[in-house]
């Protein structure tokens, strides 16, 4: 009986089929030398004794591990989780395997992460910031070690740096002047954490948006926070608290959203009759709210995708770092209340 599994090797393979170790390596890496027949062959015994490739081997004689380490701040997040399945995918078709860390939001295990990432020989580093990030020297320590290296939707503002972000500024500018389109002239903007590229991206929109229209921008319709759920029922707990309630409020994100939705309904309030919202992102939970919001639709696939990319150019061949900018796109929900008044 053939032996099957681990310990089933290359030569015993080229035994069966009469063949060197040589063809039958290069037969299942698919190399061009090898006729599409005898490839076909030599898998098909492969399957059959159950053999399984020696990675560690194979790593230690190319130097790399065909391995890329991903950190992000949340998974429990549609964004996130839209944007990982992207990298497992595009990970899966380019004979990758991604190895996942998650931050929780802290710099301090985003560095334990990214440590332990260097430390298993990733051939390269995909990065979405922490909301608690702000010291860099790690990122620039990584980038001196020559470590392909791609920042992704929360990244350094640093053109040496390979980034890939969504339009972030358009998205905003474009959920402001449609909520001043249909008439309302009194706007809130919940901004998420001014120390990450997004906050101060999204609230800069806003505020581009009221100050080309000529509407006065009031600083405590600026609430700045962090972008969870929590931080949505605070932030419209504390717009309510201050006895003057804006017409509008734009949020960073749709956990904030969410956060807005529980925080009217606990108070006896409605959207849109008591307050209309525009958020940032989508899960599919938009369309069973009450009222479903008006939203800018972010790429998550293409972010996923391009990032992947992106860090396997760098791993392949030198390149420049770059800066890749992803279109957003607003998406009007026609529950939204509409005050049509002419600009």
């Amino acid at each position: 009986m053939a032996k099957r599994g681990v310990h089933v090797t290359l030569a015993e393979i080229a035994r069966r089929l009469g063949v060197s170790k040589v063809t039958v390596s290069k037969a299942l890496r698919g190399h061009p030398d090898i006729s599409p027949e005898t490839s076909g062959e030599v898998k098909r015994v492969a399957r059959e004794l159950g053999y399984l490739p020696n990675y560690i081997a194979r790593s230690l004689s190319s130097r790399r591990t065909n391995t890329i380490g991903v950190v992000v701040p949340k998974i429990a997040h549609f964004f996130f989780s839209s944007v990982i399945e992207a990298l497992y995918n595009s990970a899966l078709e380019s004979g990758y395997e991604i190895v996942l860390t998650v931050s929780q939001e802290s710099a301090e295990r985003e560095a334990r992460h990214l440590q332990s990432l260097l430390s298993m020989r990733v051939d390269g580093l995909i990065v979405s910031l922490s909301a608690q990030t702000h010291d860099y020297a790690m990122f620039h320590w990584i980038r001196e070690l020559g470590v392909p290296l791609t920042m992704m939707d929360r990244v350094i503002d640093d053109d040496r740096f390979t980034r890939v972000v969504v339009d972030d500024f358009g998205g905003a500018f474009a959920a402001t002047k449609q909520a001043i389109s249909v008439g309302y002239r009194k706007l809130a903007h919940l901004a998420g954490g001014e120390g990450t590229n997004i906050g101060r991206e999204r609230a800069r929109g806003f505020t581009a948006a009221l100050e080309q229209y000529g509407i006065p921008l009031r600083s405590e319709w600026v609430i700045r926070g962090g972008f969870g759920e929590e931080d949505g029922y605070r932030g419209f707990m504390q717009l309510r608290e201050s006895g003057n309630m804006p017409e509008f409020l734009l949020t960073a994100t749709f956990p904030q959203a969410l956060g807005v939705y529980r925080a009217v309904a606990e108070c006896g309030m409605s959207i849109p009759a008591d307050i209309d919202i525009i958020c940032f992102g989508n899960t599919g939970l938009n369309q069973i709210l009450p009222s479903a919001p008006t939203y800018v639709e972010q790429p998550t696939k293409d972010l996923g995708v391009k990032a992947f990319e992106l860090t396997l150019k760098q791993i392949r061949e030198k390149t420049e770092p770059t800066l890749v900018t992803l279109p957003t796109r607003l998406v009007v929900c026609q529950t939204a209340i509409s005050r049509r008044v002419a600009l």
